[in-house]
């Protein structure tokens, strides 16, 4: 199904969206890797040895930056397929810190919503308008998007008030956007993976992750980021996915 697909997948230089791109690559789409000029987006791009990738340098909260890129698949590939929204930012701070005295970083806060949400959305509204110059296919679609939110939207943890919002966020919006882009045959869906082994739970203490793995029912395990690029896969492959947020955590639920 993704055989000659163009896809764009942001904070495609690691983590969920690196694996996405390499098992796209696999699959025979063509992509566009976008992440941050100071990633390893270009030096990755260079390393997968194809003419069926190509690096963009995106700041996703940036209206230039995504249309350039936007322009740079239709430029080499022709088109655009799917959207894949990776691109996000985390860190544990608690809304008020008690042995400091001190409230959590308005600023901080500010930044998870800009980059998570708004950057979400912000690539989501440019890239819907590139699909909609496509030619439909039989059931009349244009083009998919698909959304990275997180169990923590549903579940929240103590200290992730603020990555809990962000990812809430992007779950609000997957309905009225995929009604929003029905008329023109273009899907949405959003995955809200649970603990799955990237920079971001490296990040955490390990104790913390062990006591989260302990909690999940089967497989007792982080989740793979090529099961994640799986996923998307299938998402893009069925058309009567649509408008819905698909749990991929291993039937986790985690409690404080």
């Amino acid at each position: 199904m993704l055989k000659n697909t163009v896809c764009l997948v942001t904070g495609g230089a690691s983590g969920l969206g690196r694996a996405t791109i390499e098992h796209f690559l696999r699959a025979g789409s063509k992509v566009i890797l976008a992440d941050l000029p100071t990633s390893a987006g270009a030096e990755l791009a260079n390393s997968l040895a194809s003419d069926n990738v190509a690096f963009a340098p995106v700041d996703v909260t940036s209206e230039q930056d995504v249309s350039r890129a936007l322009e740079q698949a239709v430029a080499r590939f022709g088109r655009l397929d799917v959207a894949v929204n990776c691109a996000g930012i985390a860190f544990p701070m608690r809304t008020y810190d008690y042995r400091q005295g001190k409230a959590h970083s308005l600023g901080l806060f500010q930044r998870a919503l800009l980059v998570n949400t708004v950057g979400t959305f912000n690539v989501a509204r440019l890239a819907a308008g590139v699909m909609g110059r496509n030619e439909p296919d039989g059931d009349g679609q244009r083009g998919v998007i698909v959304n990275t939110a997180s169990v923590l939207a549903f579940d929240g943890q103590a200290g992730f008030a603020t990555y809990a919002a962000s990812k809430a966020a992007i779950v609000g919006m997957t309905l009225p956007m995929a009604r929003d882009l029905s008329g023109v045959g273009i899907r949405v869906v959003t995955v809200a993976p649970g603990l799955f082994e990237t920079q971001m739970t490296r990040e955490l203490p390990e104790k913390a992750v062990q006591v989260m793995v302990g909690t999940i029912p089967f497989p007792r395990r982080q989740g793979q980021p090529e099961e994640f690029g799986q996923l998307v896969e299938a998402i893009v492959a069925n058309p009567m996915l649509n408008g819905e947020v698909i749990r991929l955590d291993a039937a986790a639920r985690f409690n404080m």
